[in-house]
C-alpha cells in the first residue's frame, strides 16, 4: 500500500504557509541520511556561493575600522550613485510591473491573435547580452546612431545620460514580471473571469477584484526580481552611461571605478550597502508574506467562530 502523501499545495500563486510545510511529509521516501545528505549539500553551496563572498564583502569593507568605513559611505559621489540607482529602479520597475501585467493578460486572458511572437520578445532581453542591448541603443541614440541627426538637430541628448541609463535599464529588466506572471495565469485559466463577465461585472472590476487577488503573490515575486536586476545592472549601462562620475554612474558602476583604482576600503563599503539594498528588498517580500498568512489565519478562525 502506497503511504498517504500529505502536501500543501499552494492555491492562487499563494505560498503554503509555515505550518503547512512543517507537517508535510516527504514523497519520494528517502530515507533520513539521504534527506541530511541533500540539506548539507544544499547548504554548502548557499554558503561557499552567497555567504562567504557577502561575508568577504563586510569583512574588506570594515578592515580599516568603522570611522573610515562611514567615511567612506559619506562620499558625496557614491551618495550620487545611489541616489540615482534608486531613482532608475523607481522608474523601471513600475513600468515593467505594467508592461509585465498587460503582457501576460493578454496573453493568457485575452486570447490575442501573435501571443506567442509577444512571449519570444519578452524573452528576448534575457537572451541578448546586456552589453549588446547597451551598444544597440547607442547605435539609435548615440550621435553617429540612426536617430543621432534628427536629436542633435532638436538638442536633444540621450546617450551619456540619465535616460540613457533608465531606457537600458528597462530594456533588461522587461522579461522578469511578465515571466513570473504568465505561467501562473494560464494555469488558473479564466473561468472566474468569466463567471464576473456573467455577473455584469466590468473589465476593472474584473481585474481589480479577480485576477489581481489571484496572483499578487507572483507579482510581488516578479517585482523582487526585476528590482534586483535593475539595481544590480552592469553590463548595458556601463555602455550608455559614459560613466560620468557624479552625473550617470549608478552604484555598480562606482563600485568598479574605485575598485579600478585600487580604493578596495570605498569600494567594498559600496558593495556592502548594494548588498544590504538587497536584503532590505527580501525582508519586505517576506514580511509582506507574513502578514497575509496573519490575516488568512485570523480570517479562517473568524469563519470557524462563525460556524461554531
Amino acid at each position: 500500500m502506497s503511504p498517504t502523501i500529505a502536501t500543501a499545495a499552494p492555491r492562487h500563486g499563494i505560498p503554503p504557509g509555515p505550518r503547512a510545510k512543517r507537517h508535510a511529509t516527504p514523497a519520494t521516501g528517502e530515507s533520513v541520511i539521504a534527506r541530511w545528505l541533500l540539506i548539507g549539500a544544499a547548504l554548502a553551496y548557499l554558503f561557499l556561493f552567497l555567504g562567504l563572498p557577502l561575508f568577504v564583502v563586510f569583512e574588506e569593507a570594515l578592515k580599516k575600522g568603522v570611522g573610515a568605513y562611514f567615511t567612506a559611505l559619506r562620499d558625496p559621489e557614491l551618495l550620487h550613485a545611489l541616489r540615482l540607482t534608486l531613482l532608475v529602479a523607481g522608474i523601471a520597475v513600475p513600468l515593467n510591473v505594467m508592461f509585465g501585467l498587460a503582457a501576460a493578460w493578454a496573453i493568457t486572458k485575452g486570447r490575442v491573435r501573435g501571443h506567442a511572437l509577444l512571449v519570444a520578445l519578452a524573452d528576448l532581453p534575457l537572451a541578448v547580452s546586456p552589453v549588446i542591448a547597451g551598444l544597440t541603443f547607442m547605435l539609435l541614440f548615440g550621435m553617429q546612431g540612426w536617430f543621432g541627426p534628427w536629436l542633435k538637430a532638436h538638442d536633444i541628448q540621450i546617450a551619456f545620460t540619465v535616460t540613457a541609463v533608465v531606457l537600458a535599464t528597462i530594456f533588461v529588466t522587461l522579461p522578469f514580471v511578465a515571466r513570473e506572471l504568465i505561467p501562473l495565469m494560464e494555469e488558473q485559466g479564466v473561468t472566474e473571469e468569466e463567471a464576473a463577465v456573467t455577473l455584469g461585472a466590468s473589465g476593472w472590476q474584473i481585474f481589480r477584484r479577480v485576477t489581481l487577488p489571484n496572483i499578487r503573490w507572483g507579482l510581488l515575486y516578479g517585482v523582487v526580481l526585476c528590482n534586483a536586476r535593475a539595481m544590480g545592472e552592469f553590463g548595458a549601462v556601463s555602455v550608455v552611461s559614459g560613466r560620468i562620475r557624479g552625473q550617470t554612474t549608478t552604484l555598480p558602476l562606482h563600485i568598479e571605478i574605485l575598485y579600478n583604482e585600487y580604493d578596495f576600503t570605498a569600494a567594498f563599503a559600496a558593495s556592502s550597502l548594494l548588498a544590504m539594498l538587497a536584503v532590505v528588498t527580501l525582508a519586505a517580500k517576506h514580511l509582506l508574506e507574513r502578514s497575509h498568512h496573519a490575516a488568512r489565519a485570523r480570517l479562517i478562525q473568524e469563519q470557524q467562530e462563525r460556524q461554531s
